[in-house]
């Protein structure tokens, strides 16, 4: 699906690049700042035709609305594209959501400078948003402080369907045998992603055998579900994930339920009256009932289809599936209080308590006195129990099991325990507010309200980076920005061996040392999946 590489903002050491998939009627959009920097041999709003023979396909539109994606098909074009291509169609509140959406939003970002290093490692973005929201459009993840910063590596952002578009079950419909697809296309989005990547990523300078795919949130779980899926492992061979983890799917049960809820407001039966229905007011629907800023809807996950996904994807890890690829991933500190934080105390209240209700339902007498016994520790206010017990449920006990599955299968995790606390009291270390510090935004500081320490941003890079190029993000005392070497341990079954990155102490600890499961009343929760 994806297609031609267009050059784009030609500046200073760096080029920004978007591939396309459609050149029928071009629409890039970006921030103004890449339209000032246009170098003189580019005029605005122009396309531009060298001979070379190039790729374009079909935009999941029209009659491929809920269908795989296409792969591209040849073309001799080369067009300016001044603008990132469209956010995929979502309900409003993600900084995404901002810029012009549509159907036709399969596009891609590449990022390099001008250093000549051959076969520079890759490393593939792949954005979150809960599945729902999200898009390569946000600030967030515009890549021009890291290259500049690493000029030897090639930085990708890629966009995939989220929400209604992009997850959405259809098979159980009287005409929906055809679309035994829908549950995943947003996964299938990011592997044909990864397949162009590595069919055409050494035009740009970069080594198609060195590639790391990164992601936080549910980027950060499509991560981990991408070395599930059949054929995968030629196109990566190293995984960055952040806050996310293979247990964030739902079942088929839970995805019809969701469909089903949808057609009932829109006063649908077939696919085929669907398909009728616009962009637009699916979004409008979605939104009145699961939107992720309105409601909190998260209800949207990936399917354990047996297809595509394995009906268990823990399983799938403790049977090797993921031995031969390299992990470096982790949690914060404090996850839920990002939500917690955006959409307040008495919204937050209705949710984890209606949701923890229909939680305690999934579970056996034992397993409810545990989790009650939990939530009981727990001093006042009242948000702060359901605050920390859906922070283990849905990222910190995944991401300490993903580092057990992976180790006990013969394979590889350096995990880390992000610590570093935001200047808004109910965010703390939350979700997501470390990624103005990967990304050298600290200029973004909606989640973090304040500048991080300059040394300890730059260390976190530098051995993100690190991994990366060599597997291991261990930093020697030149490598370090602070002149001290950063010795890294994998994780291991004895000891349980994670990094702490502290903002002024970045060090290895023992699991048992800092504490940051509860093995005995949450560890178990991640059998049951996502809530």
């Amino acid at each position: 699906m994806y297609g031609e590489s267009q050059p784009c903002c030609l500046t200073e050491r760096r080029e920004i690049y978007i591939a396309k998939t459609c050149c029928n009627d071009i629409g890039y959009y970006h921030t103004q700042k890449y339209r000032d920097n246009l170098d003189d041999t580019l005029a605005p709003n122009r396309r531009y035709n060298d001979g070379d023979d190039g790729d374009d396909g079909q935009q999941p539109v029209g009659d491929l609305r809920w269908k795989a994606p296409v792969d591209v098909t040849p073309d001799s074009g080369i067009y300016e594209a001044c603008y990132y291509g469209k956010s995929p169609v979502q309900a409003p509140g993600d900084p995404a959501s901002l810029y012009p959406m549509g159907e036709d939003c399969l596009y891609l970002n590449i990022w390099r400078s001008d250093d000549a290093t051959p076969k520079k490692p890759v490393i593939v973005w792949i954005y979150g948003g809960g599945f729902e929201v999200g898009g390569t459009t946000d600030p967030q993840y515009d890549c021009h402080n890291l290259v500049t910063e690493n000029p030897d590596v090639v930085f990708v952002t890629i966009t995939y369907r989220v929400s209604f578009f992009g997850f959405f079950h259809l098979s159980h419909l009287s005409d929906g045998k055809d679309y035994q697809d829908a549950p995943n296309l947003g996964l299938m989005d990011q592997m044909i992603a990864l397949k162009w990547i590595h069919e055409n990523i050494a035009a740009f300078g970069g080594d198609p055998g060195n590639v790391t795919i990164w992601g936080e949130s549910a980027g950060g779980a499509s991560t981990t579900f991408l070395p599930l899926i059949k054929g995968s492992h030629q196109y990566f061979k190293r995984v960055i994930t952040q806050s996310g983890a293979p247990g964030q799917t739902r079942s088929p049960e839970q995805a019809i339920t969701c469909t089903d809820k949808v057609m009932e407001a829109l006063g649908c039966k077939t696919v085929a009256d669907l398909k009728k229905v616009s962009a637009e007011k699916l979004a409008e629907v979605w939104t009145d009932l699961y939107g992720f800023y309105q409601k909190l809807g998260i209800r949207t996950f990936p399917e354990r289809d047996g297809r595509y996904l394995p009906l268990n994807t823990w399983e799938a890890y403790a049977n090797g599936a993921a031995k031969d690829i390299e992990f470096l991933q982790g949690c914060n500190k404090d996850e839920m209080n990002t939500f917690l934080g955006v959409i307040g105390e008495d919204v937050w209240n209705a949710w984890a308590e209606g949701r923890l209700a229909e939680k305690l339902t999934q579970l056996t007498d034992k397993e409810k006195e545990l989790v009650e016994s939990y939530c009981r520790d727990i001093e006042s206010p009242r948000y702060e129990a359901t605050v920390r017990l859906f922070s283990q449920i849905m990222f910190i006990a995944p991401q300490i099991r993903l580092s057990e599955e992976q180790t006990k299968a013969g394979g590889k995790s350096y995990t880390y325990y992000y610590s570093v606390e935001s200047a808004l009291p109910m965010i703390k270390s939350g979700h997501a507010s470390e990624l103005s510090v990967v990304f050298n935004h600290p200029e973004l500081n909606d989640f973090t309200g304040r500048a991080y320490d300059e040394t300890f941003c730059k260390t976190m890079r530098r051995m993100w980076v690190q991994f990366a190029k060599t597997g291991n993000p261990s930093l020697t005392a030149e490598q370090s920005p602070d002149g001290k070497a950063k010795e890294w341990p994998l994780y291991d079954l004895e000891n349980k061996q994670v990094m702490v990155l502290d903002e002024h102490d970045i060090h290895p600890a023992k699991e048992s040392e800092v504490k940051i499961v509860d093995w005995e009343r949450s560890y178990f929760l991640t059998n049951y999946y996502m809530p």
